[in-house]
């Protein structure tokens, strides 16, 4: 693998040389730094402060630059404006074109402005990263804290790259009025008369591969979010480069529709098979005899065996996709129908089996992989949205069709009422499943193995900005800031202290979760402590439901099965205003702090002290807990993709693999929660269980502020 150093140099602008980060200077530094505080001649304090003064220097020099490029291409565009606007007044079709070529032109010159951009702002990360790393400081979270968010921030301009979406606006809106002038004879339609992507002309406009170029730039520089990026990061399908020509080409073969709505078929049917007996699972254990509060052991023996069947279907999902999803549909068909039979066998240990066969038939890891592996690139983050979308459609729905369930009949031996018929209900469900399965699941050609290592472009550099024929490269092969492990860096130069690391042990996958683990940063830690707090809270909240909604309000079985189905229903709609609206006001840290709160704010209410315990208070502080966490597992997972490491982007112990074992392990330690609580009576069984959330809760948000600054 080529040292970043080197890529940097290889792939400058030539003209613009002398404006780059000079990445060799800074590790010069901070290898001198080291031996000079080794032998005394220096002090940390002057270490920061020198640092600091070349790194201000540093990315003065590129913000002026950037700045000059701007005023540049602003000028460029007010000439053209003023051409377009006589050729408003006189149409003329060979002027058009030739218009519309010039405002290319300049498109093309913004692209290349922006590749600038990209490649400074992976140099200061690195170094950053690479100073903390050799002296054990928290310099980048003070430097970030104390830069950034300065009035007269310069680093925001490098981050944020200020300005730049006047420059791509006017691009875009003169570009869409010229080929509306083109196409409508001069009947004029304003891009912002209709919202983005609806409007058919900017719809048009957008195919246009200098655009197209930018806006993919752009979006990736900024991390912006609309709905479907803010939905899709929900799905949490990591992959660490962005791909080649050739590997699109590859998507595009391996892509089958209906095998794609068979795997989001799957992750429907799971979640409804999660949820539908969480109604009734209080009255199913008493009937068996067993307290009430074992229905967190039912409940929670799906997610214990889930815990193991995530590891073994992701390290099959390597070798295929169609036999665990088999596997699964039968596991499930099995496990279903147990859990049925247990009431006419009378035996809690065959309810409990059941739960545990489907927790042993969870393929949500395979349905996580076969998004990343098999869908195109373009197409990948619509696929993780309706993988979301699955899943909090399921969620309602479960619950839902518990309620319908009020009958009690008998065929031959066999008891079907409100306790067995989720049971069967899903058992039949998996059946069709499976039959469906077979007739139209299409295994993608050519499966890529995990032995096989993903090599980079022959030269090993970055590819420079093209939007020859229509097709758009991405600016990097391979992104290279979530990089934890800095020892990469060398740039070759024979004063450079670093050593060229193997390229197959940065670019071959984990292969043990112990090593995972060891790749696991402080940032990406916490994360994944939100993660798992926020798992714990919704499971305390719905799997005790019944119980407590039983024990302080005599609730009947539909009415916690409509209760739990509108708070299902909510996924959605929060999703869309906070994707649409507040995302694109606030910084994600800062959500993912205020969404911290505001689930700790919905435990403190759901406590049960002094006064009488009512509905509104229940419901409402449910409400927030359940809302407030289905926003945070939004930023979570976005913030958790960018800052954990390529190499666990890939291979069995994925990233997504980790965020499945640390929400599933939440739901474990919940369920069991319930369960040991009810010991203590159904009385003292809501507090009870509330303070380790809090408890929990409180020492997510500590640690958040404490790497907040590295949420960048």
């Amino acid at each position: 693998m080529v040292a970043f150093g080197k890529k940097l140099r290889q792939s400058q602008i030539q003209e613009w040389q002398g404006y780059y980060i000079n990445y060799k200077l800074m590790k010069k530094k901070v290898k001198r730094y080291t031996q000079q505080i080794q032998v005394g001649t220096q002090d940390r304090h002057n270490v920061l402060k020198d640092f600091s003064r070349l790194l201000d220097s540093q990315i003065e020099k590129i913000v002026l630059f950037l700045l000059e490029q701007q005023g540049l291409l602003a000028s460029r565009l007010s000439n053209l404006g003023e051409q377009y606007d006589v050729l408003i007044q006189h149409p003329d079709e060979a002027k058009v074109t030739e218009l519309q070529e010039a405002y290319r032109a300049v498109g093309r010159d913004l692209l290349r402005l922006l590749f600038f951009v990209e490649m400074n702002a992976i140099g200061l990360r690195k170094i950053l990263k690479k100073f903390d790393k050799r002296f054990g400081y928290k310099f980048a979270d003070y430097y970030v804290k104390t830069r950034a968010n300065h009035p007269y921030s310069q680093l925001q301009q490098v981050f944020k790259h200020v300005g730049i979406g006047a420059v791509v606006g006017a691009i875009s809106r003169n570009l869409a009025d010229l080929q509306d002038l083109q196409d409508n004879h001069g009947s004029y339609v304003s891009i912002y008369d209709q919202p983005a992507y609806s409007h058919p002309v900017y719809s048009q406009i957008h195919q246009d591969p200098v655009v197209h170029s930018i806006r993919a730039a752009v979006e990736r520089l900024s991390n912006s979010t609309s709905f479907l990026h803010f939905l899709g990061t929900h799905a949490f399908t990591m992959q660490d480069e962005l791909p080649t020509p050739s590997e699109e080409q590859d998507d595009d073969q391996r892509y089958h529709f209906m095998s794609l709505l068979l795997n989001l078929a799957n992750t429907f049917l799971y979640m409804v098979n999660t949820y539908i007996i969480v109604p009734t699972a209080d009255n199913y254990s008493l009937t068996l005899g067993a307290a009430a509060t074992v229905c967190g052991v039912v409940i929670g023996s799906m997610a214990v065996a889930q815990v193991f069947s995530s590891v073994y279907f992701s390290a099959w999902s390597n070798r295929s996709y169609m036999k665990p999803l088999v596997f699964s549909s039968i596991v499930l068909l099995v496990g279903n129908t147990l859990y049925a039979l247990a009431y006419d066998l009378d035996s809690i240990a065959v309810l409990l089996i059941g739960r545990l066969f489907c927790g042993l038939g969870s393929a949500r890891a395979v349905n996580r992989r076969y998004i990343s592996d098999c869908v195109p690139l373009k197409l990948r983050m619509q696929a993780s949205a309706g993988f979301v979308s699955a899943s909090a459609l399921g969620m309602a729905v479960g619950p839902a069709l518990a309620c319908l369930f009020q009958t009690d009949f008998k065929i031959y031996k066999f008891t079907f009422n409100q306790e067995t018929l989720p049971g069967w209900i899903m058992a039949l469900a998996w059946l069709v499943y499976l039959l469906w399965l077979s007739i139209s699941f299409r295994e993608p050609p050519d499966r890529t193995k995990e032995s096989v290592v993903p090599q980079e472009s022959t030269s090993g550099q970055f590819v420079n900005v093209s939007v020859d024929n229509g097709f758009t490269q991405p600016l990097l092969i391979n992104s290279e800031t979530k990089q934890e492990d800095e020892d990469e860096d060398g740039d070759g130069d024979e004063d450079c202290d670093d050593a060229e690391e193997d390229s197959d042990k940065i670019q071959k996958p984990v292969n043990s979760i112990v090593s995972a683990y060891r790749l696991l940063t402080p940032s990406v830690k916490v994360q994944l402590l939100i993660y798992f707090m926020l798992k714990y809270a919704m499971e305390i909240l719905l799997a005790e439901s019944s119980v407590i909604t039983g024990y302080y309000f005599i609730w009947s079985t539909s009415s916690v099965a409509i209760f739990l189905a509108c708070l299902g229903l909510t996924v959605l709609p929060v999703n869309i205003i906070v994707g649409s609206y507040i995302s694109n006001i606030f910084e994600e840290r800062q959500v993912l702090l205020a969404s911290e709160i505001m689930v700790c704010i919905g435990i403190v209410l759901s406590f049960h002290i002094l006064i009488p315990y009512t509905v509104p208070q229940y419901v409402g502080s449910a409400l927030i807990t359940f809302v407030s966490a289905e926003v945070l597992e939004g930023v979570n997972l976005s913030l958790l993709s960018r800052v954990m490491s390529s190499r666990l982007s890939r291979g069995t112990y994925n990233g997504g693999l980790l965020s499945t074992e640390a929400g599933t392990l939440a739901r474990v330690i919940a369920d069991g929660t319930i369960t040991l609580s009810g010991y203590l009576g159904e009385s003292k069984l809501l507090n009870t269980t509330l303070v380790p959330a809090l408890f929990i809760c409180i020492s997510s948000i500590v640690a958040t502020c404490f790497t907040y600054n590295s949420l960048y």
